[in-house]
């Protein structure tokens, strides 16, 4: 791959849109040539990426294309320690006016989780995946919203959820109390982690 194409792809942290592909000379017969040969591919209508021994991990993909959105449930809980299993999809929180066609791609697995504007920002922080900033619920925010879609959750992963936070040294439980109070769930934390904290 010549050496500007691929410095314009690491200088939009590894993913272009065609409109800046455009931009730079890359017309659409140009684009297809760089398909055919295998350089590079579209990972979702008008996004694309190089082709090669680094090629971006599913992680610049998410950040790339939902700048908006905050890693949750699941993926929130694998990057905290808080359960074994690998989640089967990225899990985002996204404000309840996004767009759902947005998220219709192959790959990477996404499962949005729509959130109401007044709850959404509730407990966003900052995490490093993959040596990537990405937000991320916090452990609190977290454990609040397992409380709340326990019915919805695999029992194992609740409740390793619930024993990796208990065990967790960095859990903070004064800010817990203060996101079960904004988003409704104080009797569930009693009820499930009251004996405990």
């Amino acid at each position: 791959m010549e050496k500007n194409l691929r410095d314009l792809f690491d200088s939009h942290g590894g993913i272009l849109k065609t409109g800046e592909l455009l931009q730079n000379g890359y017309y659409h017969r140009k684009l297809q040539e760089l398909i055919n040969d295998g350089e590079i591919e579209q990972v979702r209508r008008g996004y694309y990426q190089c082709i090669d021994d680094n090629s971006y991990s599913e992680v610049v993909i998410i950040v790339r294309l939902f700048p908006d959105a905050v890693l949750c449930m699941e993926s929130a809980l694998d990057y905290y320690g808080y359960t074994e299993r690998t989640p089967s999809a990225w899990n985002l929180a996204v404000p309840d006016s996004s767009s759902r066609r947005r998220f219709h791609i192959s790959w990477p697995v996404v499962k949005p989780h729509f959130i109401s504007e007044s709850k959404f920002p509730v407990g966003i922080t900052e995490a490093e995946i993959e040596g990537r900033k990405v937000r991320i619920y916090n452990r609190e925010r977290t454990i609040c919203d397992c409380l709340t879609h326990r019915n919805k959750m695999d029992a194992e992963i609740f409740n390793s959820a619930i024993r990796g936070y208990l065990k967790d040294p960095q859990r903070n439980e004064a800010r817990l109390g203060k996101y079960a109070a904004i988003l409704r769930v104080q009797r569930k934390v009693r009820e499930v982690l009251g004996v405990w904290l």
